[in-house]
Order: C-alpha cells, then structure tokens, then sequence
C-alpha cells in the first residue's frame, strides 16, 4: 500500500482523459504511416511518423505514471 497515491490519479483523470484524444489522433497517424511504410519501404520518414504515434498512443499512461510519482501522499 505503500505506492499508492489516490490523489495524484484523480488529479491525472482530466488530463488523462485529453491525452486519450490525442492517443486516438496518434492510432490513426500509426495506420496511416504504417500502410505507406508497406507501400513504399524506401520512404523513411514514414517510420519516424510512425514511431512519433506510438508515442502518443501510449501518452495516457504516461501522464498517469507522472502525476502519481508527483503527488507524495
């Protein structure tokens, strides 16, 4: 019990909540980059577009895990 920090998920809930928009933004750059990259492989920027959304698709766990190691109590 010792981890758990009640206060800083409710406070991440709202902003979790946006990053979740933007998470599904993210999923569809993902398919879309991910289709091109199959279409085309020699085009390389197509993998940074698509690695930039797997980074956003995991944006919502990411400011949870940050707001619950920022809150002490």
């Amino acid at each position: 019990m010792a981890d758990c920090r009640p206060l800083g998920f409710l406070i991440s809930l709202p902003f979790a909540f946006l990053s979740l928009i933007l998470s599904l933004v993210g999923l569809i750059v993902w398919i879309i980059g991910s289709v091109l990259t199959c279409i085309c492989p020699c085009c390389i920027c197509c993998v940074g577009v698509a690695n930039f959304a797997i980074e956003l698709i995991k944006l919502p766990v990411n400011i949870i895990l940050w707001f619950i190691e920022l809150i002490p109590c």
